[in-house]
């Protein structure tokens, strides 16, 4: 009865030459991956957006040295070379969908998950050591979020959340302002919510809509007299 034990697959061996050359190739990689990631993540900064620089930065360097792990790790007579891969695609997937939130009849964070996708993607055309690919998709993806967004608002194609909130000195006198310049808007009164402080009363609600139904219902909301004072928030989770 043979009781060997089987044997393990070891990891390529090197000498310090050949150590050398594969390290300082890693590095570039690694130095462009982070670099593109980085750019993207600034983008979305600047736009007061979450996952920013540092989120996107460690995905794509992260992408990038597995990839380049997953390579030296199988061998060079491994057929399964991409398994670590592809295995990338999936953990980026399942954390993309964390970050996605259903909330208040809205969805948030889609803009978020499809971006640190895409930026594995760049991560991982960097660790195959394919620069100018992930270059030219690094500035799609900028131009994408920076200026697309940008027109989208411009033309009044995507809608936003912003939080109203009303005072004044009779509450009733307020709702019935404020239900009016909804109906005059063509928008649908939700989720009110009331406070009282001092003498002071306040209402606020969201209204998820475009530019033009905003600027519209903000002249409405100005023009009726039991508005005493008028604030806007917008909402910074949105996409």
């Amino acid at each position: 009865m043979n009781t060997a034990l089987p044997q393990l697959a070891q990891p390529p061996s090197f000498n310090w030459l050949e150590q050398l050359v594969v390290t300082n190739g890693a590095g570039i990689r690694l130095l462009v991956a982070c670099t593109l990631g980085g750019l993207i993540g600034l983008v979305r900064e600047l736009n007061r957006k979450s996952a920013g620089v540092r989120t996107n930065l460690l995905i794509s360097m992260g992408a990038a040295f597995f990839t380049e792990l997953g390579v030296i790790l199988a061998g060079d007579n491994s057929a399964n070379k991409a398994q670590v891969a592809s295995n990338i695609v999936q953990g980026i997937g399942f954390l993309g969908a964390g970050l996605i939130i259903h909330n208040r009849s809205r969805v948030n964070g889609l803009a978020s998950a499809a971006s640190i996708w895409v930026v594995a993607s760049i991560g991982m055309a960097c660790g195959a050591g394919l620069y100018m690919p992930a270059t030219l998709a690094a500035g799609i993806v900028i131009v994408a979020l920076a200026v697309v967004g940008f027109l989208e608002q411009r033309a009044s194609l995507k809608a936003y959340a912003v939080t109203y909130e009303v005072r004044g000195n009779d509450t009733s006198l307020m709702l019935q302002s404020v239900l009016t310049a909804m109906d005059q808007v063509h928008e649908r009164l939700t989720d009110i919510q009331t406070d009282v402080i001092g003498e002071s009363k306040r209402a606020s609600f969201l209204l998820a809509t475009t530019r033009r139904q905003h600027e519209r219902l903000l002249v409405e909301l100005n023009l009726r007299p039991d508005i005493g004072k008028l604030l806007t928030f917008r909402e910074q989770e949105d996409d």
